[in-house]
């Protein structure tokens, strides 16, 4: 599989825990920091809605990571540049940069390391503990986004 088109859809009981999870933000509940990504679809216009977990670095920057690929939410956030940030009846607007692979490391590992439990099976082995050689091998096929 092509790194800049790498994108590992729901599988198995995926869509029907993602259909609960997704629920919880818009209840107000906030698991390990998730969030409702919200992004306009580049066709429609439309708001489209998913599950994200919003990532603080150690340096107080704010990330989006996408941990199955070139989603289509991540598709969304390039060509609209702008989203929120929702839980319950909160709203945060934002920007968001695409980061480039190279700088990616240091933000995939503190990934990793916060949600690998979670996220793993994404990541095709390479865990927290990766080098930076094998995290920058891997790092065209997970794009991230800095927000603003």
């Amino acid at each position: 599989m092509d790194a800049t088109t790498r994108y590992i859809g729901p599988s198995g009981l995926d869509p029907i825990m993602n259909r609960f999870f997704n629920l919880l933000p818009k209840l107000g509940i906030s698991l390990a920091g998730s969030r409702l990504l919200a992004v306009r679809g580049r066709k429609s216009g439309q708001w489209r809605t998913t599950l994200v977990n919003v990532l603080t670095a150690a340096d107080g920057r704010r990330y989006l990571v996408a941990p199955r690929g070139h989603t289509q939410w991540v598709r969304n956030l390039r060509v609209s540049g702008a989203g929120e940030l929702r839980l319950g009846r909160r709203s945060e607007a934002f920007t968001a940069t695409e980061v480039l692979d190279a700088d990616k490391i240091p933000v995939l590992r503190e990934y990793l390391d916060r949600w690998g439990w979670e996220v793993g099976r994404f990541f095709e082995g390479v865990t927290k503990h990766a080098t930076d050689a094998e995290l920058a091998e891997i790092a065209p096929g997970f794009p991230v986004f800095a927000l603003s």
